[in-house]
């Protein structure tokens, strides 16, 4: 199964960009034996239209843009599930059981995310009450897919 994330903002140099890339890499090593692939970044550009309504419509038509036909998408919200790192890997495991080639995993601006995001996504997941910015969301995010692959695949990186 093909993993895209897809975020709102562009990523500077810096550390941050410097850990996303070694866990991608991580990531695609320790995935690929379970069948999965990525994750690809896709960066959209954020709007630059005055109000925060337009700039979250504007942004939430090039987040649909960019997923794949049929693919299983997940949105990060702040009102989302909260789930384990373990509850997370099995619902990438779940996904992948269930037929689905693609995994489309969305990241909002500044502003949230739109409604048109609500009405499609399959499953919508917080990391927590607080607000991150958008780099770190990014980061936690990549992590948590390598601590994914690493747990279905039995690997000690996640000792519980």
């Amino acid at each position: 199964m093909r993993i895209v994330v897809i975020s709102i903002g562009k990523m500077k140099a810096g550390p941050e960009r410097e850990l996303i890339a070694r866990y991608q890499k991580r990531c695609r090593t320790s995935g690929n034996n379970l069948g999965f692939t990525g994750p690809e970044i896709i960066e959209i550009p954020e709007s630059r239209a005055s109000s925060p309504d337009q700039r979250k419509n504007d942004e939430t038509a090039k987040l649909l843009a960019a997923v794949p036909n049929g693919a299983f998408v997940i949105a990060l919200d702040e009102n989302g599930k909260n789930l384990s790192s373990k509850e997370f890997s099995n619902q990438l495991l779940q996904t992948q059981q269930n037929g689905h080639r693609n995994l489309a995993i969305l990241i909002g601006g500044a502003d949230g995310h739109g409604k048109k995001i609500a009405e499609i996504a399959d499953v919508t997941l917080s990391f927590g009450r607080l607000t991150w910015p958008h780099q770190l969301v990014r980061l936690l995010l990549v992590e948590q897919l390598y601590r994914a692959m690493t747990i279905l695949s039995g690997h000690p990186y996640h000792r519980q």
